[in-house]
C-alpha cells in the first residue's frame, strides 16, 4: 500500500493548484485522475474567466487571491498564461438591474473588491461599439481578468511536479474502505493508497465519489455551452456580462482573448441537468442573437467551435469546502459551480494551508461553506 500525507482525487481546476500549495508545503502528495492527462475533464471546457466580482464576501476573498496569483505567474514563475486584467463589466439597461447592482457595491467594496458604478459613457470606452439604446451604465472591477484554461493548467501541472507532487493518471478509484469513520485506505485500478488527509476534488463527479463513503452531498451536473470566434484585432477590454434574462436563457456573457478570439457562453433557461457533453443545435442561434443584439459588431465573426461542458451545482450556488463530521480525514471541495477555474488558485492556496496546520486566519472563510449549512439563498451573480 502507497501512503502519503495529502491524496488528492481529481486533477482539475481544484485539485491541480492545491497539490502544488501541498507539495510546496512539504506534504508528501499524490494526484489520483482516471483521465489520460491534466487538463481534460471539465478542465477543458472552462472559458477563461477569473473575477472576484460576486454577491458572497468569502467568494470574493478567494478569487481576489486567485487573481494575485494568476497575474503574477509570469512574473514570479517565468510561465505565461496570457492573463490579462481587461476587468469585468456588468451592463445594465433597466432600472432593476441598475438597483440590485448598485445595493451590491457596498458589500462588494466591504471586502476590499475595487469595483464602482460608472456611466454609460464610460461603458462605451471600454467596449466601442455597445448597443447605447438604454444603456443605464454598469459596474467596472478593473482587476478581473481572464486567460487561457489550457496554459494555467499546464503551468500548475509543472509547478506541482515540480515542488514533488505525484500524479497517478489512468488511475480510477473503486472503492474507499473505512475504519471506525476514517478512511483506511483508498482503492484504484492500480493499487492501494493510505492517507492522513483524502480530498474530494472530483467536479461534476464528485458526488458520486462521495457515494463511496455513504456520504450525500448536494452536488448535480448542469450543463453549459460555450464557442470561440476566429482571431480579429483587439477591440475590447472587459469581459462583458448581461444578467437580463429572457424567455429561453439566463446571463450570457463574453470577452476577446489575448490571442484575439472571443470566447462567449450563456446559461440556458430552463437549467439542463445532465452529464452529456455532446454539443448542441440550440446554442449558437440562442447566445448569437443576445450577443449581437448587445454588442451589434461582433455579426461579421466567424464561429470556430463550440463545446459543452457541465458545472457541479449546489442549491445555493456556492462551493462546499467542508471536512464532513462523519468522516474524520475526508475533506471537500467541491460544487465550484461552474467557476472552479477562478476560485482554484486561491482555494488551492488557502485549503493548503489549513492542511499543513497553517493558515488559521483563512478558517472563518472557509468555515461559511460547510456541507452542513441550510442552502438558503443563491449567489446573485453566478
Amino acid at each position: 500500500m502507497t501512503s502519503c500525507d495529502v491524496l488528492i482525487l481529481g486533477v482539475g481546476s481544484i485539485g491541480l493548484p492545491l497539490a502544488y500549495y501541498c507539495a510546496q508545503a512539504g506534504l508528501k502528495t499524490i494526484v489520483i485522475e482516471q483521465e489520460a492527462s491534466w487538463g481534460r475533464g471539465q478542465n477543458r471546457a472552462a472559458i477563461g474567466g477569473v473575477r472576484a466580482t460576486h454577491s458572497d464576501p468569502g467568494k470574493i476573498k478567494i478569487c481576489q487571491e486567485s487573481i494575485r496569483i494568476l497575474s503574477g505567474l509570469e512574473r514570479d514563475h517565468g510561465l505565461d498564461v496570457e492573463w490579462r486584467s481587461g476587468g469585468y463589466l456588468f451592463v445594465a439597461y433597466d432600472e432593476a438591474r441598475e438597483s440590485a447592482f448598485r445595493q451590491l457595491l457596498q458589500t462588494q467594496k466591504a471586502a476590499g473588491l475595487n469595483i464602482d458604478w460608472i456611466s454609460p459613457e464610460r461603458v462605451r470606452q471600454l467596449s466601442p461599439g455597445i448597443r447605447l439604446d438604454g444603456l443605464r451604465g454598469g459596474t467596472y472591477s478593473p482587476e478581473d481578468g481572464y486567460c487561457s484554461p489550457m496554459m494555467t493548467s499546464t503551468a500548475f501541472h509543472r509547478l506541482a511536479w515540480q515542488a514533488g507532487a505525484d500524479f497517478r493518471f489512468n488511475e480510477t478509484v473503486q472503492a474507499m474502505r473505512l475504519d471506525g469513520g476514517h478512511i483506511a485506505s483508498v482503492q484504484t485500478t492500480q493499487g492501494d493508497y493510505a492517507a492522513g488527509r483524502v480530498v474530494n476534488a472530483a467536479g461534476a463527479s464528485s458526488a458520486e465519489l462521495a457515494s463511496l463513503v455513504n456520504l450525500e452531498i448536494p452536488v448535480h451536473p448542469d450543463a453549459h455551452e460555450a464557442g470561440v470566434t476566429d482571431p480579429v484585432a483587439r477591440f475590447m477590454e472587459p469581459m462583458l456580462v448581461d444578467i437580463c434574462p429572457d424567455e429561453h436563457s439566463g446571463n450570457y456573457y463574453f470577452y476577446q482573448a489575448v490571442t484575439g478570439q472571443v470566447v462567449f457562453c450563456i446559461t440556458p433557461k430552463p437549467q439542463i441537468w445532465s452529464v452529456d457533453t455532446d454539443n448542441t443545435s440550440s446554442f449558437l442561434p440562442l447566445v448569437l442573437k443576445r450577443m449581437t443584439a448587445l454588442y451589434p459588431r461582433l455579426r461579421n465573426l466567424k464561429v470556430r467551435r463550440s463545446w459543452r461542458g457541465l458545472y457541479p451545482m449546489t442549491p445555493d450556488g456556492l462551493p462546499i469546502i467542508a471536512e464532513p463530521q462523519e468522516i474524520s480525514n475526508l475533506v471537500l471541495a467541491v460544487g465550484m459551480c461552474g467557476q472552479g477555474f477562478m476560485l482554484g488558485p486561491g482555494l488551492g492556496k488557502l485549503l493548503a494551508e489549513r492542511l499543513a496546520g497553517r493558515g488559521t486566519e483563512h478558517q472563518d472563510l472557509l468555515d461559511e461553506f460547510t456541507l452542513y449549512r441550510k442552502f438558503e439563498g443563491m449567489e446573485l451573480l453566478k
